[in-house]
């Protein structure tokens, strides 16, 4: 895209920005351009043409008059316009940022701030592409910026400089000020096509590196809910622009579907991944990389909708094409994913036997080693050979304590998987201790927030599971607020915390406060899950336990009547369920019958109006800052 914004300046140098340099006169087009161009900065064309008679050649705006004088020397107002175009041409013809930034130190000498925006976006664009020196490119975006927008009209080129802006500040890491630039950009681009100040053709291509960097700059400060929305919009954009069947669109599905995945969603994710491959195939044929790469995507989207078959399916045509093409790396790490969906399958001793030939291809210390380890120890441990699963989980604990500084989020999901394995044995505390060192890695890594809710949850899910309840609570709170920043307020992940939290609360004797987290699940799995889910009924059914508890038996009653018409609706498979509901239901109605309900709540209470942050200052109302726990 950074490519894509040079080819866009050049474009706008064919079609003639006027008002950027006061160079723009009759004068300077009839004694210095051969075309009827009035561009500062000529196009590409021009430029070739000018190099092949110039080779390298920049003169300094003070040495030009001590050229050999012709027998007719041009007026002074005119020889003073032919340098500055001597100095244009010179700086159009230079190739590498070294050479543009000589030639622009050259034209510093003869224009002035607002003559050289353009030139300083070029370079700012051209050091943003090669990525070394983002302190550098920010100076130049931050010239252009301040040049090309000083008189406040809305333009393509005031835009692009702030999508620069926004692409060096994502570089630094300052993704507050990457976002306001980002956001500015993104309100003038609806301004300029609302007001068609510029053509489509010109406003799309900026558009889609705003939306595509607003993606990115989300993504990293763990608003990936919201990132989905720009990156979606960025695919829009392609298609309207691309080819149908273009590899590049294929990419663009791929990457879609990737960023749906990250968050769960992959029911979503799916068909921007077949999209990808069918494109991909149809144009570079079945043996290409490209297929090869969209098929991992579509066995990691299948692992998740539990499809194993379909996930062994194409990983196993993924590993035919590595092979074929003798990408070893690659190929190693597919080898592990099968092994992973052999064991999701049950297959264990197929699996252990395929984690024996891959360690043979690993090196001593490195992460595919411990990644082998840790599926080993996975196999091993759903056979319940315990001992040997914690030899091969200690082995890899080994190995991956040394990479810590050199790949701290590959090793902190490496933890967290280890803990789990644990947390299969019922290790309580060894599975907790490898999750607070896998939160303290991913705590620096402010890409890797909705990994750190993930993480927090876990560990207040496990605190709760050992009766360490207080303990659990400031965990699942915290995870309930980075969750719902990351994946949003409904997303069923955040309904799990939340309904934690209401287990917790009921455990210490406060019904109420636990009534609260229950009603917030509830609203959450309803919306993301639906009312006859699962869980959803489950919630439901600790909603009515909540209210029983405050003594408020018609809500009890009006709550479990839900579960058991939810439970009614799933039929033969949940007679069990529907009988234990039905008798609850009963038992509530006896309480009711022997009790007064005068001085207990018939209504049901209402659902927290403030964050949970917010309330820590009042002490008679529960601190519910978070809860999650989408692993249960």
């Amino acid at each position: 895209m950074k490519k894509a914004s040079l080819s866009l300046i050049s474009k706008f140098n064919r079609q003639r920005f006027r008002g950027i340099s006061p160079l723009l006169s009759r004068d300077y087009i009839s004694v210095n351009s051969p075309s009827s161009s009035s561009s500062p900065l000529h196009s590409m064309d021009r430029r070739i043409q000018f190099c092949a008679k110039t080779p390298g050649l920049v003169y300094p705006c003070r040495n030009l008059g001590t050229l050999v004088e012709k027998p007719n020397q041009l007026p002074s107002r005119q020889r003073k316009l032919k340098e500055k175009s001597d100095l244009e041409e010179a700086f159009e013809s230079a190739k590498t940022s070294e050479e543009m930034l000589r030639a622009f130190k050259d034209m510093e000498a003869c224009f002035d701030e607002r003559e050289l925006g353009l030139a300083s976006l070029k370079i700012g664009l051209k050091l943003d592409q090669e990525g070394e020196d983002p302190e550098k490119a920010l100076s130049f975006a931050d010239k252009a910026l301040k040049a090309l927008d000083q008189d406040g009209k809305p333009s393509i080129l005031v835009a692009m400089a702030l999508q620069l802006m926004g692409s060096v500040n994502y570089s630094l890491k300052r993704f507050n000020d990457s976002l306001g630039y980002l956001n500015r950009a993104n309100k003038l681009l609806g301004r300029l096509e609302e007001e068609r100040v510029a053509s489509v053709e010109d406003i799309r291509p900026v558009m889609h590196a705003v939306q595509l960097e607003l993606g990115n700059v989300k993504t990293a400060m763990g608003r990936r809910e919201e990132a989905l929305g720009n990156l979606k919009k960025a695919l829009e954009i392609k298609e309207m622009t691309l080819e149908r069947d273009s590899k590049e669109l294929g990419v663009a599905y791929r990457d879609l579907a990737e960023a749906y995945a990250s968050v769960l969603n992959f029911k979503e994710a799916l068909p921007f991944g077949l999209k990808a491959l069918e494109i991909h195939r149809k144009e570079l044929g079945n043996n290409s990389v490209e297929v090869a790469h969209d098929r991992r995507i579509l066995g990691v989207i299948y692992t998740g909708m539990e499809e194993h078959e379909k996930a062994l399916e194409q990983n196993e045509l993924s590993q035919k094409i590595l092979k074929n093409w003798g990408l070893s790396s690659e190929l190693l790490r597919s080898e592990i994913d099968a092994a992973n969906m052999q064991i999701a399958l049950g297959k264990y001793d197929e699996a252990i036997n395929t984690l024996k030939g891959i360690v043979q291809q690993t090196d001593k210390d490195s992460e595919n080693r411990a990644l082998v380890f840790i599926s080993m120890g996975k196999a091993l441990c759903n056979q319940e050979r315990f001992a040997d699963s914690k030899r091969c989980l200690e082995i890899a604990c080994g190995i991956l304590d040394k990479k810590e500084t050199v790949s701290p989020i590959e090793v902190a999901e490496a933890y967290s998987e280890i803990s789990m394995q644990y947390e299969t044995m019922n290790e309580f505390e060894i599975a907790i201790s490898l999750l607070k060192r896998s939160l303290a890695l991913l705590e620096k890594q402010p890409q890797e927030q909705h990994s750190e809710g993930s993480v927090s949850a876990r560990i207040g899910w496990l605190l709760l599971l050992k009766g360490e309840v207080p303990q659990a609570i400031p965990y699942l709170e915290s995870a309930a607020e980075i969750l719902k920043e990351s994946f949003g307020s409904k997303h069923f992940g955040v309904g799990y915390i939340y309904n934690n939290l209401g287990a917790a609360y009921l455990e210490l004797d406060r019904p109420q406060s636990a009534a609260q987290m229950f009603a917030v699940a509830k609203d959450i799995m309803d919306v993301s899950l639906g009312p006859h889910h699962v869980d959803s009924i489950e919630t439901c059914q600790n909603l009515s336990k909540a209210y029983s508890a405050m003594g408020s038996y018609p809500l009890a009653i009006e709550f479990q009547q839900r579960v058991v018409d939810a439970w009614e609706g799933h039929g033969a498979s949940a007679e069990d369920e529907l009988r234990e509901a039905q008798h609850i239901l009963e038992e509530l109605k006896t309480k009711a019958r022997g009790t007064s309900t005068n001085q207990f709540p018939t209504k049901a209470l209402p659902l927290p109006q403030h964050s949970l942050a917010s309330r820590n200052s009042h002490p008679n109302v529960p601190f519910n800052q978070n809860s999650a726990s989408s692993m249960r």
